[in-house]
């Protein structure tokens, strides 16, 4: 148990740096055979698709094509990818160890996913991530990143820059 504890700390560096060295993948060539989603509603114009909000205007997030995002949600994405997230809550956010957020976020506001990702709950096995540099800078495009995929939005796997250049 003690080996566990001392690799996490070390694997989340690890995952952290090599992060931040990884270009996000480009967005399928058009006519390619990848992959669409058709599984949310569309609200808004064109092929762009948010979230069904409280108020019009105010989903966090920006997508197109079900995988196609605004910055800030590719960053939380990117967030989401170093700290190996998956490896408690699922690679489709579906729970393992951890709950399965894609419906955790149907419930948590915005201000308690903030102060669950900073302090943790560490009585239930989840580190605090408030002394993460990247945590601390994406934790609303993380936010946003989930938010959309519990919204039925985002569909699972990678996602893309909106605009189609290398971010």
């Amino acid at each position: 148990m003690n080996v566990v504890k001392l690799l996490i700390p070390c694997l989340l560096t690890t995952s952290i740096a090599l992060a931040q060295q990884v270009p996000a993948p480009q967005a399928p060539p058009a006519g390619s055979n990848a992959p669409t989603s058709s599984a949310a509603p569309m609200t808004g114009t064109g092929a762009t698709r948010t979230a069904a909000a409280t108020s019009p205007g105010s989903a966090p997030y920006t997508v197109k094509e079900g995988n196609k995002v605004d910055d800030q949600t590719l960053k939380g994405w990117r967030t989401w990818r170093a700290l190996a997230c998956e490896r408690c809550h699922g690679a489709e956010q579906e729970g393992l160890v951890g709950p399965p957020l894609v419906e955790s976020l149907k419930r948590l506001s915005k201000e308690e996913f903030h102060k669950t990702i900073l302090n943790g709950r560490p009585e239930k096995g989840m580190p605090p991530f408030g002394a993460s540099k990247m945590v601390t800078d994406n934790w609303e495009g993380l936010y946003a990143y989930l938010k959309g995929r519990s919204d039925g939005q985002i569909k699972p796997g990678h996602v893309y820059a909106m605009d189609g250049a290398k971010k």
